[in-house]
C-alpha cells in the first residue's frame, strides 16, 4: 500500500500544473544584445503569470539621438493589438444589455450601408470584428493610411462603396475598416466618441493609468516613444533607422482598429484582466466571464501560410480569428495572440491560457524579425522547451524577405519597355474619382505630371513615365509606398480609367492601391 501511495503521489506531481516560472534569467542581457545587433531603437516587455507582473521594463532610447531611456511607463503605439480593447468596450455594452453581439448593425446605426443591400441587413456586430465580411485584405485602408482629412463618420459612410471580393461570411480576409465602423457604433450607442469611451470605461476603469486612446493625450505625455523606420534603402526596411514625425500618424478615423498607446505596466494590467476572464486585479470586473468566453471563441477559420523548414515548429495546425484575438496552437498548446503595427512601431501580445501566463513586446521601430524571435523564445521558455535559436532564425527569415523584395524590385525596374506614352502628357491630366476613396488629381506642369490624393494630406508628388501608359509615383514623402499608375484609353485616345498597384511586392497590405477604380470626373462647364 505504501508503494502504491508513493506511486500515486509521484504521478500527481508529474501531471500537476507547472510551477510558477520566472522570466528567463538572462532576459535583460539577451534583449539588449539583440537590440544592438539588429540596430533596433527601443524595446519594452511586460510579462505576467498567475496574476503577477514578473517583468515590466524597457531597453534602448525613446527617440534616436536622445538619452531618455525606455522604462516600464513609456508609452508605445500598439497598432492592431488595440482591436481587442475595442472589443472589450463592446463587451461592456453587451453586459449592460445595450447591444448584443448578433444584433444587426443597422439596429443601432440605421444609416449604415454595405455594398450589397442583403449584407447590409445581415451584418451583425460580431461580423464587424471577425474578418468574414467579403471585403478583401486591407480594403479601404487608404481612407486612413498614411493619414486623412476624413472624419470617422465620413469613413463609415464610404464603406457602402467598397465592392466585396468574396461572398459574405465565406472567407477570411483581414480588414481594419470594419473596426472603424465598430468605433462609430460605440459613439452611436453611448453618445461618447470612441476615444472618450475607451478612456473612461476601458483604460481608466481597467487600471491602465498611462494608456491613452487620443493622440493629443499621448503627445502631452513626456514619457513616450517616437516612431522609427528604415526608409533610405531600395525599399522600406532597408537602410539606417531614422526618426519619423510622430504627429504624421495614421488617420484617427481608423483608431478603433489600432490607435491606442500603452506602456509595459499598462500591458501587464491588460494581460491580467484577459487571463482572469474580465476580473480586475484590484477586485471587481471590467467585463463578465461570458463575454471573456466570447472573445476567445474561434469564429472565422484562417488559412495557414507555409513556413520554411527552419521555422516549421512555429507553423500552427489550426488558427482562427475570434473577437479581436487570433487563436491557434503551438507545440500542443492553445495560444491567444495578436500582432500590431503602425508606421514606426510594432507590438505583439501573447497569452498561454493553460499556463496562466502572457507577455507583450513593443518596439518603436519596424524590426519584425526581432519581435518574432523574442515572441517564440518566450513561448518556449514558458512551455519548458529547449533553446531553438528563434531570434537568429526569425531574423534570417526577415532579412531574406527583404532581400527577395529588393531583388524583385531590381529585376522589374531593370528593363521597362521603352514604349509610350501614347498621349501628350497634358492629356493625362484631370480629376479622377473612386467611389470610396474620393478624388485623385493628375496635374500637368512644365516639369511633367503630378499626382495628389486629395483626401490624404501631403500624399502628393510627381509621376514618372514607366512604360506604355503606365507611370510610377515619386511622392514628396519618402515614407509613402510608391505605386504604378496606369491609364486606360478608348479608341479615340481618351482616358477612361486609372488603376494602381504597389511597386513593392512586400508593401504593407494597407497600401491598397489595387482597390482603387478611378474614373474621369466630367468637366461641368
Amino acid at each position: 500500500m505504501k508503494a502504491l501511495h508513493m506511486l500515486a503521489a509521484s504521478l500527481s506531481l508529474a501531471f500537476a500544473a507547472p510551477a510558477f516560472a520566472e522570466p528567463p534569467a538572462d532576459i535583460g542581457e539577451s534583449v539588449e544584445a539583440l537590440r544592438q545587433k539588429i540596430g533596433a531603437v527601443g524595446v519594452s516587455i511586460a510579462i505576467v503569470e498567475d496574476g503577477k507582473t514578473t517583468l515590466a521594463r524597457g531597453w534602448g532610447p525613446r527617440k534616436l539621438g536622445e538619452t531618455a531611456p525606455v522604462d516600464a511607463e513609456t508609452l508605445f503605439q500598439t497598432g492592431s493589438t488595440g482591436k481587442a480593447m475595442t472589443v472589450a468596450a463592446l463587451a461592456i455594452l453587451v453586459d449592460q444589455g445595450r447591444i448584443a453581439w448578433d444584433d444587426p448593425v443597422i439596429q443601432h446605426m440605421p444609416w449604415f450601408r454595405m455594398y450589397d443591400p442583403w449584407v447590409t441587413r445581415e451584418m451583425t456586430i460580431r461580423d464587424l470584428l471577425v474578418h468574414r465580411s467579403g471585403l478583401g485584405l486591407g480594403q479601404g485602408d487608404l481612407m486612413f493610411v498614411p493619414r486623412t482629412n476624413l472624419t470617422r463618420r465620413q469613413t463609415v459612410e464610404r464603406v457602402a462603396y467598397l465592392k466585396p471580393k468574396t461572398s459574405f461570411r465565406s472567407a477570411y480576409a483581414y480588414d481594419n475598416i470594419l473596426y472603424a465602423v465598430a468605433g462609430q457604433l460605440i459613439e452611436e450607442v453611448t453618445g461618447q466618441r470612441w476615444e472618450e469611451y475607451m478612456r473612461d470605461h476601458v483604460l481608466r476603469a481597467g487600471g491602465m493609468k498611462n494608456a491613452t486612446a487620443d493622440s493629443e493625450d499621448r503627445f502631452r505625455t513626456a514619457n513616450r516613444s517616437w516612431p522609427h523606420a528604415r526608409l533610405s534603402g531600395a525599399l522600406r526596411g532597408l537602410g539606417p533607422q531614422q526618426v519619423l514625425d510622430e504627429r504624421d500618424e495614421l488617420g484617427r478615423n481608423g483608431a478603433p482598429a489600432g490607435g491606442l498607446a500603452l506602456s509595459a505596466e499598462d500591458m501587464a494590467t491588460w494581460l491580467k484582466i484577459q487571463l482572469a476572464h474580465g476580473a480586475l486585479p484590484t477586485g471587481g470586473r471590467l467585463f463578465s466571464e461570458e463575454q471573456a468566453k466570447q472573445m476567445w471563441t474561434p469564429v472565422t477559420p484562417m488559412p495557414i501560410t507555409p513556413l520554411p523548414d527552419s521555422l516549421k515548429p512555429a507553423q500552427p495546425q489550426q488558427q482562427s480569428y475570434a473577437l479581436g484575438w487570433q487563436v491557434q496552437d503551438y507545440r500542443g498548446h492553445r495560444i491567444v495572440q495578436h500582432s500590431g503595427g503602425v508606421f514606426g512601431s510594432i507590438t505583439r501580445v501573447v497569452m498561454i491560457p493553460d499556463r496562466n501566463a502572457g507577455f507583450a513586446i513593443m518596439m518603436n521601430s519596424e524590426d519584425s524579425g526581432m519581435i518574432l524571435g523574442l515572441t517564440y523564445e518566450l513561448l518556449d521558455h514558458y512551455l519548458d522547451q529547449p533553446d531553438f535559436g528563434w531570434p537568429t532564425k526569425w531574423q534570417d527569415w526577415f532579412e531574406a524577405r527583404l532581400a527577395d523584395g529588393k531583388a524583385y524590385l531590381e529585376q522589374t525596374q531593370a528593363s521597362p519597355a521603352k514604349i509610350g506614352p501614347s498621349l501628350d502628357l497634358a492629356r493625362y491630366a484631370g480629376r479622377y474619382r473612386d467611389p470610396w476613396y474620393g478624388d485623385v488629381v493628375i496635374g500637368s506642369t512644365a516639369k511633367g505630371l503630378t499626382i495628389d490624393f486629395t483626401s490624404t494630406p501631403r500624399m502628393a508628388g510627381r509621376l514618372k513615365h514607366w512604360q506604355y501608359d503606365s507611370f510610377v509615383t515619386d511622392f514628396d514623402d519618402p515614407a509613402i509606398e510608391p505605386a504604378y499608375v496606369t491609364f486606360a484609353l478608348d479608341a479615340d485616345g481618351k482616358v477612361t480609367r486609372v488603376t494602381m498597384k504597389p511597386v513593392s511586392k512586400i508593401a504593407d497590405f494597407s497600401w491598397d492601391y489595387q482597390d482603387l477604380d478611378l474614373k474621369p470626373v466630367e468637366d461641368k462647364k
